[in-house]
């Protein structure tokens, strides 16, 4: 504590200490920046760029790519709101490629393609395979000797083997062993008869035994199991070697023949013929084909059904959301539940006949009188406003019409204004004037809603606790039981009905306008919380009213006790109540609002109106919404009188309350009539419910108050004139203290006053009439017995609250008095507000004062009020001057408050529908106010920099989306009002505006990069806002002002910043490249100084120069960051791969630019520099992932196909692991292996050094990387690259390819090498597997909900949302992880997977074609022994290496036969290696499960002997020869090929040529063929016998030198099989062995 002292003692003020740390901490993070932070590239001065080169920009062809449209931001007028939009015209290009308009890649239909993985792993069996001939001539058991010659045929062990002899196509014979008959699979050898020379008996060595005796002195022993059998065998294998002589008898007349008909010029072919010439003639159809084949037709066959490489990523197939619409609607009124509820008929069973007439019709004996209404029981209140029906037949009304003028309420409404009629009415929704010629807000015509009997109901919270209850009142008689008495009575009832009507004429003519409470009935409306409706049930029976059980609560109680029919002890009355709730269809009509307002023109010949009834909302924001209806309505419940102890009146039981609207207390002032339509207000008087009903400040028609328009204020009940100036409640007989029911509906002035007020006059009513009538009625029924009164306004607000009256016993004039009453802070705050317009005046500390009250703000006012609150906060703020500063920092705390309730309420929407539809900017130019977007920029910015508060900065930047997306609002409309749009600019904006800007990106960039870790989640939301508005200044400000605040802030990462810190940084910077014009800003044109220049050659930009960062400024700062990233961990990779992919994916997907090819091709030229980022990382790219299976980094690999376990499984990777030393070829050092090479530089080469000099702004430094890259980075970079590469025009590529070094063209190439290599189809079955590779761990369900963007506004925020909802990223293989794959997924997965890599191989064609053409010197150079062509060649064995599919074969082997014939000499007169090479792999895929490919790979090693032997002008093709003998031996020592009959298949497929081939009849080559095949055949025979003796070591290796010495004339053979034997001892130990071999 001491030390805390010191240090507190030293500073200047107390209170400093955090100030003075954090400023410490900022300025050491300041001076670590200065050595961490990577180079900041100022970028250029747009509009000045754009200026200066208008010229060249409007020559342009493609001058769309360069210039952004002038009509990108308009203002919408609409004709039927007073809406204000700012629409930006190319908004739905400004998100993610997922959420362009067109639908640029999608494919129909993708083909399935056929991959040699996805074979069964079977192998066919002899029968099947060899059907194509002769089939299966013989088969059975035979005893088999071993064929070491060195032993005595009594030494020789015979073993049983069950034999196939059978045809091959080329009609040679081979007889094949087997271990048993079922299992044909694995074969134990094979004799073929092509070599057999004699087949004899031979009884000495075994009984019942023969000999087949072999061209090379050596015989294979057989023995049968019977004599018989023995000479069915010998008789059948006879046949077999007459047929093979006699076809080659045949063969050698036919060339004998063919030899006369040819012509005399026949005798000279070879010597100057070509050999597609020489092939043309060859009569073969398949090599004729071939020989038709040209470069220009290889390339027209690959662009053949071509799909779009990136249609086919994963992320591409996501979810399609073109069909959704702008998530940000209007404001609108809002409606729960709806239901429409008709009422039928009411009748009880006593019944009479009513009529005078006499004609027999039963009804009711006197009037009942229903109102509806919705009680939720769980909230035990009254939910909906009162539903008044009148369901009483003509007959019975007319019990009602003889009453006196003074005792109707329509007749009153007669004399007080004409009923309604003398003003304005609207008949079937048309307005008429009145007679006035003022216009006025009409309703429909009382005749239409005399009698409504259905009413509409809406419930927000539906539940199964909510009832509708239907109370039911008859005319004032005597108490309830008394009246209830004859209805309850069975006996005699014609007598009872008699009795009962009478009386009830009398009543009715003289009490006929009060009513008393009768009975009532309930029925549930929901069954479920669904808010399904329940239409089954019925009503309740009709229960007898309880007078001492009249009220809401009461009723409340009583819903609880039907429930539970048991406790339940109600009388019931007789009777049934018969209504039907039914779901308000969709094309309902014919419908008026709770005001009598039809809600669309009546149809025509309409005779019934539907009602809407309101809705009495939850006081809970989340049911709430934003007023936008025009009503301006009072409901009035009184409660209860307490009357019991006043001693003023005698009389004073059967109380009536009579409820009048007044505008003045003097003498004789009458009930008031004037009522003019505003907006919805509801108080609660003496008692009222927990309903508030609130005000929304909305426009509408005012008429000023006249003699001449008064109407009538308060609704009336059924059967009147729609409006009365008196309302009277229920009457309980003999009751001093009566509770009341009713409601009581008003609509209410627009100018409410002091002196308007609600009158409320108590009368005793006389039940029983004397028997002296008078003839004043009235002066016998009422008795006077009290008044009281309520203003409607108290200091000038309206009140809505539960009140307790006193009774006056007199009205005296000015009887209004005045109380103080509980305040209102939105009041208090409007009330100022409207002072300061109307008077300029006030009080700057007691608008603070205010502001400060409306934290406290009820939630569900604050959502009612929200866009009138909102506005008049802006004003205030906008108003406030530099001296008054403290009110702007309140007015924007206030908001922030607001907006952060609103979310937290989960009402964000409304925000969202006030900042797009209802905000407006001020006008300054009519005041001294600044602008609101400067204004709130200032306040935001003051507000992040106070350290004292940060709860509200912490909210301000978690909801920071609201203040931004009001900025850019404000900005656009100042630029629409102004004409503004039109300027320059530069000149759009003040510099006042742009310091403004500034030093809120300043205060920003702390709370993202220093309090990143206290408040992370606020940190990402105001880095997406930031994002977000910058975006948006680049579509209406200066442009290059605009990238100066990027590069400010990205002035603030390092380069050893945190994970979370860089992901940010990526989100901001995908985002701002998400603009949707990404391509003008980048000005994607030649920066060149003269004038005639080409494009592809002077100003081609291939390296991140600074004078390139600088001219293209966001793709030259993407390029960068992601060079970066590629450095760092694997989130951080993959999200920024991810952001540049998603970028490539958008330029081709967008329509704008997909018109003409070239358009695409102009863009990716903005990317070139990308290769160089990638020819940095070329070892990363080749590598393998890890995996503990042997199958998921190579599967598809054709060594993986043959291979048993023994071959290098390392063979196609393009990871160096041997280095051999070049001799420097044009300076630079190029480095290649054996046999498989592949180039790369790293950082040691003098390319580093190379780099530095172009003056790259990538790092060159060799910084270790975090980890390889993973699947899902390598196929990113991978398939953007071969994007761009097949993207640009071929002129482009080949300036490209002559401006780089000679190193970076073997980078280049190695490039398309690993292509292939990491971008092959892995198979159906190892696509589960390779799920946790490819799968980012970017994309997991935290990053993607720290991630979701809490800013736009516009139809691109829904999408994201959406986005991120569904996790599209995170399953980038379109799988479910979860639950794992299932089988549809694993489907489409492989059909995207397999046509990937076709279209991968397709386009790496495409390039080698271009490639070879352009540097044919270079390849041909020393004989193809270069460093050039031995990369060129190590691409094309790729795609013998890698599986490919059956479509992409066809155009590989195309590509290999062009390859033979354009470079022969490089493969029969230089060295013998790329021969080799080529000839090895040739013959591994001679064993391919898949026919096409082993038809193809046979007529290629064919075409191979045949072009050797025309390049040696017909002497000989031994190069091809040895190789292939070579190879087979090599292939035979892993043991890969032996006794495969897919390999025999492809040796007879090769003879066939041999025979067909016309061209070659007349020379020796057919039978040099032949020989070849014999001598494969004879190595494969002796594989055959050494598989026998696999687990003897000793007699393998010596049938293996044997073998050997049989290859004495052929040194490379015999070398080949000695290294083979020096394999197999150096495995099992034997290293004396080993070294006398290598002797």
């Amino acid at each position: 504590m001491s030390e805390v002292r010191k240090f507190t003692k030293r500073l200047s003020k107390p209170g400093t200490a955090a100030e003075v740390r954090q400023s410490v901490s900022e300025a050491v993070k300041s001076s670590v920046d200065l050595v961490e932070q990577p180079k900041i590239i100022e970028p250029l001065d747009y509009e000045a760029v754009v200026f200066q080169r208008k010229a060249q920009i409007h020559s342009d062809p493609h001058r769309d790519l360069l210039l952004c449209p002038v009509d990108d931001v308009s203002c919408i007028k609409m004709y039927n709101t007073d809406w204000h939009v700012i629409n930006y015209k190319y908004e739905a290009y400004s998100g993610d490629f997922r959420m362009l308009p067109s639908k640029g890649l999608k494919t129909d239909k993708l083909p399935a393609h056929v991959f040699e993985i996805d074979e069964d792993a079977k192998d066919e069996d002899s029968a099947s395979l060899c059907s194509q001939r002769g089939g299966i001539m013989k088969q059975g058991w035979l005893q088999k000797a071993n064929i070491n010659s060195s032993l005595s045929v009594s030494m020789r062990v015979f073993k049983r083997r069950y034999f196939y002899l059978s045809q091959l196509p080329d009609g040679s014979y081979i007889l094949n062993s087997y271990k048993d008959e079922k299992n044909c699979k694995d074969t134990k050898g094979s004799i073929y008869l092509d070599s057999c020379i004699d087949v004899v008996q031979s009884p000495k060595m075994r009984r019942n035994g023969f000999e087949l005796k072999m061209q090379d002195r050596y015989s294979h022993f057989l023995a049968a199991d019977s004599e018989a059998e023995m000479e069915e065998w010998v008789m059948t294998l006879k046949q077999a070697l007459q047929s093979t002589t006699e076809a080659s008898q045949d063969r050698r007349n036919g060339a004998e023949t063919l030899d006369c008909a040819l012509d005399d010029d026949t005798a000279s072919q070879g010597k100057g013929e070509s050999l597609l010439e020489s092939l043309g003639r060859s009569l073969q159809p398949e090599l004729m084909k071939y020989a038709r084949e040209t470069d220009q037709l290889n390339k027209i066959n690959r662009n053949e059904g071509r799909q779009k490489l990136f249609s086919l990523d994963p992320e591409t197939q996501r979810l399609d959301f073109s069909g959704i619409e702008p998530d940000v609607k209007p404001f609108e009124e809002r409606y729960g539940r709806r239901i429409v509820v008709s009422c039928h008929d009411l009748t009880f069973s006593l019944q009479g006949c009513v009529s005078e007439k006499g004609d027999g019709v039963l009804t009711n004996v006197e009037p009942f009188f229903i109102s509806l209404a919705l009680f939720d029981v769980s909230k035990s209140c009254k939910i909906s406003a009162d539903f008044h029906v009148d369901l009483n037949p003509p007959c019975v009304r007319e019990m009602l019409t003889d009453a006196s003028g003074q005792l109707s309420p329509s007749s009153d409404a007669e004399g007080g204004g004409g009923g309604g009629r003398g003003g304005g009415v609207m008949v079937n929704g048309d307005s008429k004037l009145k007679g006035n010629g003022l216009p006025v807000l009409q309703r429909v015509s009382d005749t239409l809603l005399r009698f409504p009997t259905q009413g509409i109901f809406s419930v927000t919270n539906p539940h199964a606790d909510i009832f509708l209850v239907a109370r039911v009142e008859k005319v004032l008689q005597n108490g309830i039981t008394h009246s209830a008495e004859p209805y309850i009575k069975t006996s005699d009832a014609n007598k009872t009905a008699q009795k009962v009507l009478k009386a009830a004429k009398q009543t009715c003519q003289r009490l006929g306008q009060y009513r008393m409470p009768f009975a009532w009935a309930a029925k549930q409306v929901f069954k479920d919380a669904q808010g399904s409706l329940d239409m089954d049930g019925k009503f309740s029976p009709l229960y007898r009213q309880d007078s001492s059980k009249v009220s809401t609560d009461d009723i409340i109680k009583l819903l609880a006790d039907i429930r539970k029919p048991e406790k339940s002890k109600l009388q019931t009355i007789p009777g049934q109540l018969n209504v039907t709730i039914e779901c308000v269809p969709p094309d309902f009509s014919n419908t008026v609002t709770s005001s009598y307002v039809p809600v669309k023109p009546f149809e025509d010949g309409c005779e019934r109106v539907s009602v809407e009834v309101e809705e009495f909302l939850p006081e809970e924001a989340k049911y709430n919404y934003p007023f936008t209806t025009y009503k301006n309505q009072l409901y009035i419940f009184p409660l209860q009188l307490k009357y019991d102890n006043q001693k003023t009146f005698t009389k004073a039981r059967n109380i009536a309350v009579c409820i009048q609207f007044r505008d003045s207390d003097e003498e004789g002032a009458t009930p008031l009539k004037e009522q003019d339509r505003t907006t919805s207000l509801t108080d609660k008087i003496q008692g009222s419910s927990c309903h508030t009903w609130t005000l929304i400040l909305s426009q509408a028609i005012r008429t000023p108050i006249s003699p001449l328009n008064l109407l009538l204020c308060i609704y009336s009940k059924p059967g009147d004139s729609l409006f009365t100036s008196s309302a009277y409640v229920a009457v309980l007989h003999h009751n001093q203290s009566p509770e009341f029911y009713d409601e009581v509906k008003i609509e209410l002035p627009v100018h409410v006053h002091e002196k308007h007020h609600i009158l409320f006059t108590f009368y005793h009513i006389s039940c029983e009439s004397s028997s002296k009538a008078s003839s004043k009625k009235r002066e016998g029924v009422e008795s006077l017995v009290g008044y009281s009164w309520m203003p409607l306004l108290k200091d000038g607000r309206m009140q809505s609250v539960e009140l307790q009256l006193p009774v006056a016993a007199t009205l005296p004039p000015g009887y209004l008095c005045q109380e103080s009453r509980k305040d209102l802070h939105l009041h208090k705050f409007f009330q100022h507000c409207q002072l300061m317009r109307t008077t300029s005046e006030g009080n700057p500390a007691e608008l603070i004062k205010y502001l400060k009250c409306l934290h406290a703000m009820e939630t569900q006012v604050m959502i009612n009020f929200l866009p009138t609150v909102l506005m008049q906060l802006f004003g205030v703020l906008t108003a406030a001057t530099k001296e008054t500063h403290e009110i702007a920092v309140n007015s924007l705390r206030v908001i922030i408050h607001i907006v952060s309730r609103c979310h937290e309420e989960g009402l964000e929407h409304y925000l969202r529908s006030f900042v797009k539809y209802v905000f407006v900017t001020n006008n300054p130019a009519s005041g001294h106010s600044a602008t609101t977007h400067e204004v709130l920029a200032t306040a935001v910015t003051a507000t992040l920099k106070q350290t004292a508060d940060f709860n509200t900065s912490n909210k301000l930047l978690k909801y920071s989306w609201f203040f931004f997306e009001t900025m850019a609002k404000s900005m656009a409309q100042y630029l629409q009002e102004g004409n503004r749009i039109k300027m320059p600019r530069p000149q759009r904006f003040p510099d006042s505006f742009h310091q403004a800007l500034q030093s809120l990106v300043l205060s920003i960039m702390p709370h993202i990069t220093i309090r990143h870790m206290e408040i992370l989640e606020e940190a990402r939301c105001i880095n997406l806002s930031l994002a977000h508005f910058i975006k948006r200044c680049l579509t209406v400000m200066n442009r290059g002002f605009a990238f100066g605040l990027v590069n400010h802030y990205m002035c603030h990462f390092g380069l050893k910043d945190p994970k979370v810190l860089t992901e940010m940084k990526f989100d901001f910077l995908m985002t701002i490249c998400n603009h949707e014009h990404f391509i003008p800003l980048n000005l994607p044109m030649a920066f060149g100084r003269t004038k005639l220049q080409r494009v592809q050659e002077q100003s081609l930009e291939f390296s991140l120069t600074e004078e390139y960062c600088r001219n293209h400024f966001l793709v030259g700062l993407l390029l960068r960051e992601v060079a970066e990233a590629l450095q760092q961990g694997p989130e951080v990779r993959q999200l920024a791969v991810s952001v540049l992919k998603n970028l490539l994916i958008k330029h081709a997907m967008d329509d704008r630019y997909t018109a003409f090819k070239n358009q695409q091709a102009r863009i990716c030229m903005l990317y070139l520099p990308l290769f160089e980022l990638l020819y940095q990382n070329l070892k990363q790219l080749s590598a393998q992932p890890h995996t503990s299976s042997p199958g998921l980094g190579l599967n598809g690999s054709r060594d993986d196909l043959i291979s048993t376990g023994s071959t290098d499984s390392r063979r196609i990777s393009t990871a160096i692991e041997r280095d051999h030393g070049l001799p420097a070829q044009n300076g630079h050092v190029v480095r290649r292996d054996d046999s498989r090479c592949s180039l790369f530089m790293d950082s040691g080469t003098p390319d580093s050094i190379e780099l530095q000099r172009r003056g790259s702004t990538m790092s060159s430094s060799p910084m270790p990387p975090i980890g390889r890259l993973g699947q899902y980075e390598i196929r990113g970079l991978l398939l953007s690259f071969l994007h761009i590469v097949k993207t640009l025009s071929e002129d482009t590529l080949m300036a490209y390819w002559n401006k780089i070094s000679p190193q970076d063209i073997m980078n280049f190439l190695s490039l398309l090498e690993i292509c292939v290599v990491q971008l092959r189809y892995i198979g159906k079955r190892n696509i589960v597997r390779s799920q946790d590779i490819c799968m980012p761990k970017l994309f997991s369900s935290d990053r993607k909900s720290q991630t979701m963007p809490a800013m736009r506004c516009n139809r691109a925020s829904l999408m994201q949302t959406k986005l991120h909802q569904f996790g599209t990223m995170e399953t980038s293989l379109t799988l479910n992880i979860g639950t794992g794959p299932s089988e549809a997924e694993i489907h489409h997965q492989a059909l995207l997977e397999g046509n990937i890599s076709t279209e991968v191989s397709l386009s790496v064609l495409d390039v080698l074609s271009l490639f070879t053409q352009c540097f044919k010197t270079q390849l041909l150079d020393s004989d193809g022994h270069n460093p050039l062509m031995k990369k060129v060649f190590d691409v094309y064995l790729t795609f013998l290496k890698v599986g490919q599919s059956e479509a992409a074969l066809r155009h590989v082997f195309a590509a290999l036969r062009a390859f033979i014939n354009k470079f022969p000499s490089v493969l029969f007169k230089g060295r013998v290696t790329l021969c080799e090479a080529l000839c090895c792999e040739v013959l591994k895929c001679c064993v391919s499960k898949l026919g096409c490919l082993r038809a193809e790979v046979s007529a290629l090693l064919y075409l191979l002997m045949r072009n050797n032997y025309e390049y040696t002008k017909r002497k000989t093709f031994l190069r091809t020869h040895l190789q292939i003998i070579i190879a087979v031996s090599q292939l035979i020592s892993d043991v890969a090929l032996s006794g495969s009959s897919r390999f025999q298949e492809s040796l007879s497929i090769i003879n066939n040529f041999a025979n067909s081939d016309k061209a070659m009849k007349s020379t020796a080559f057919p039978s040099e063929v032949k020989g070849l095949t014999k001598r494969i055949r004879t190595v494969l025979m002796a594989t055959a016998q050494m598989r026998e003796h696999e687990k003897d070591p000793e007699m393998l290796l010596d049938l293996q030198y044997s073998l050997a010495r049989s290859y004495a004339s052929t040194p490379e053979l015999r070398r080949t099989w000695l290294d083979s034997m020096a394999r197999a001892h150096l495995k099992n130990g034997d290293l004396s062995e080993v070294s006398a071999e290598t002797l």
